[in-house]
């Protein structure tokens, strides 16, 4: 998942359309402080970081994620309209991966992701697991006690989410904003209804995502 933060809207929309275009998966912020909320149960695979934000500037996200043992390694592409030697000095001494100066065309927005993503090396996907019950990250495949589990899209990322962050209780609004973007205008319902339906698949393993009243859901174990 690649995660675009940039205040501007319509620019926000290409370079989020542009990514998906090419395969991969996107989405986008509007400010920093809602990005940074996101970083608390999610991670993505890099980030498209503008300078100019309300709420965190991207300058200070990024002193913030190189100086987080959990975030640091995270691939960072700094885009902005400053196009001064000095900016760009600053952006790469605080760790950025590689910076694009606006205007830019889409193409070359994708080609420096792919860059980058080579060049910093992806992980091999983790597996995670409550007992029996295992998701493949990279394969995105679930079993449980060795029986294959089909979920949609939006069902195995809440898996995903759950089991990566066991006994940790997430309201509707965070697994809203987290699965299904901040962007979405839905009900919180229909956090309610893939819960539901989730836990239906899962089977006796579906027991385990717990209902915290008042609250929202928590995977059974310890935070």
């Amino acid at each position: 998942m690649i995660w675009c933060v940039e205040d501007d809207a319509s620019i926000r929309d290409i370079e989020v359309y542009a990514l998906q275009s090419t395969g991969f998966e996107a989405k986008g912020f509007e400010d920093g402080t809602s990005f940074w909320e996101a970083l608390r149960t999610g991670r993505p695979e890099l980030v498209v970081l503008d300078v100019m934000l309300p709420g965190i500037d991207g300058m200070e996200l990024l002193r913030r994620m190189r100086a987080d043992a959990a975030l640091s390694d995270i691939p960072v592409v700094m885009a902005t309209a400053k196009g001064a030697e000095y900016d760009k000095i600053r952006g790469l001494d605080l760790g950025a991966d590689y910076y694009l100066t606006k205007p830019f065309g889409v193409m070359e927005l994708v080609s420096c992701v792919k860059a980058v993503l080579r060049r910093c090396g992806t992980k091999t996907a983790a597996q995670l697991r409550c007992g029996g019950l295992v998701l493949d990250e990279e394969s995105r495949t679930v079993t449980a006690d060795g029986e294959s589990v089909a979920l949609t899209y939006k069902e195995f990322e809440l898996l995903r989410l759950f089991l990566a962050h066991p006994g940790t209780a997430f309201s509707r609004d965070q697994l809203m904003a987290d699965v299904w973007g901040t962007d979405y205008c839905g009900e919180t319902r229909t956090v309610d209804m893939h819960i539901r339906t989730l836990r239906q698949k899962l089977g006796a393993y579906g027991e385990k995502i717990e209902t915290v009243r008042g609250v929202g859901y928590r995977m059974e174990g310890k935070a």
